[in-house]
């Protein structure tokens, strides 16, 4: 069996084109004190923590994540039990790593292994009462009932009054920037600030050629691949919204996983929590909540979700069903750093390589909106890269940078 094929096996996937990671080597997390080596040993075993303090489990689950907590410390990874649902896909994908350190294997991969094993740990695809309960939830749920998402709403009051080309600026740049979506809502003089200090840390910025794709008036058919819940997904709503109500898209398909992956990535659960949020905000926030509750109702905002969201694959290996559905858009739109990182592949690229290159495979024209949060970078000019390495800053990894780039 070839490597291509060990690793779709159990997951029908399809690549055209040169292969995206080509001349890049992937990124693993064995050098101790790179990015990827302190997710492994330090943010997952401190996650491990906080979702045994989040939850009453039982002492089954206390010494699964113990053992689990044990395994990537000290330990191998091991194999899913045969008895697991989905045992096939992840012997097919991980078969060349089992057996060794976490570290040794794809950063990717073993990040998204982490998170298979840490449900199964809390019983989530088990048949007992732990079946389906978000490990995450409380971390969500919280987020939501922040101050900071009342006062990001409150905001939107005034950027109802803003012309609609500024506001929908001001929107594009509050859905890029995530966890930090006031600073695309800052209103100054009339005017949203997409601020000085928001607009110099894109390090890459193709808004105008997106808007160019969605003018007024077109009626197309737009994908939006989510990231996070919370106070990123309440954006990317609040942008779903301005795109239908203003005629930059007929219909929206948002995508989001089917189940529980990484911390706090979007489920449709966490889809009808933030649009009860929006619909029980007073002021100009209640009223994008109604429209998007009606646009649910009516067909033209879909909740969508594919199994191959929660694999350790790059895009360029998606299935031929959802290959297809993105090729009937107009435009999709991924949203965060992991879908990123899957987009143009897990590898150390050089960062001046253009974006088109990675994502030539991609059916249609597809945009990144990503606040930088892991090593990948392409699409750079090289005065910007260097500009950046100047700085000294760990520029990649911190939040703090973000980017807008698109391939027509």
């Amino acid at each position: 069996m070839t490597e291509k094929s060990r690793r779709t096996s159990g997951e029908e996937a399809v690549a055209s084109g040169p292969a995206a990671g080509a001349g890049a080597p992937a990124i693993l997390s064995n050098e101790p004190g790179s990015f990827a080596w302190g997710v492994l040993a330090k943010r997952h075993p401190a996650l491990i923590q906080q979702v045994r303090d989040a939850f009453p489990y039982g002492l089954r689950q206390h010494e699964a994540l113990d053992a689990l907590l044990d395994e990537i410390t000290n330990g191998v990874v091991q194999p899913l039990a045969p008895a697991e649902h989905d045992h096939a896909r992840w012997a097919a994908w991980g078969q060349e790593y089992f057996g060794r350190s976490w570290y040794d294997a794809p950063f990717l991969w073993a990040e998204s292994y982490f998170y298979r094993r840490l449900l199964g740990a809390v019983g989530y695809f088990g048949t007992g009462p732990w079946q389906g309960v978000d490990p995450f939830a409380p971390f969500k749920q919280a987020e939501l009932r922040g101050d900071a998402v009342d006062e990001e709403l409150r905001a939107l009051d005034a950027l109802a009054s803003v012309p609609a080309e500024e506001r929908a600026t001001a929107l594009l740049h509050a859905s890029l920037w995530g966890n930090r979506a006031d600073l695309g809502f800052q209103i100054s003089a009339g005017k949203p600030a997409v601020a000085d200090a928001t607009a110099s840390a894109l390090v890459a910025d193709d808004s105008a050629t997106l808007w160019q794709l969605l003018p007024a008036g077109t009626s197309a058919p737009i994908a939006v691949v989510a990231d996070n819940a919370g106070r990123e997904l309440i954006p990317d709503l609040i942008l779903i919204d301005h795109l239908l109500t203003h005629g930059h898209a007929e219909r929206v398909a948002l995508h989001v996983k089917p189940y529980p992956y990484y911390v706090s990535d979007a489920m449709t659960a966490d889809v009808v929590d933030c649009l009860r949020r929006l619909t029980e905000a007073p002021g100009e926030a209640g009223r994008i909540g109604d429209r998007l509750w009606k646009a649910m109702a009516a067909g033209s905002l879909e909740v969508r979700t594919h199994p191959f969201f929660c694999a350790p694959l790059p895009y360029e290996e998606m299935p031929e069903d959802l290959r297809k559905e993105f090729a009937n858009t107009a435009l999709t739109i991924l949203k965060g750093d992991l879908n990123y990182r899957r987009l143009v592949g897990d590898r150390l690229w050089n960062p001046t390589v253009p974006f088109v290159e990675p994502t030539a495979y991609f059916p249609g024209a597809v945009a990144a909106l990503r606040t930088l949060k892991s090593d990948v970078i392409v699409g750079l000019e090289q005065g910007t890269l260097d500009d950046l390495e100047r700085t000294g800053a760990t520029w990649r990894t911190s939040g703090t940078h973000a980017l807008i780039q698109l391939r027509p």
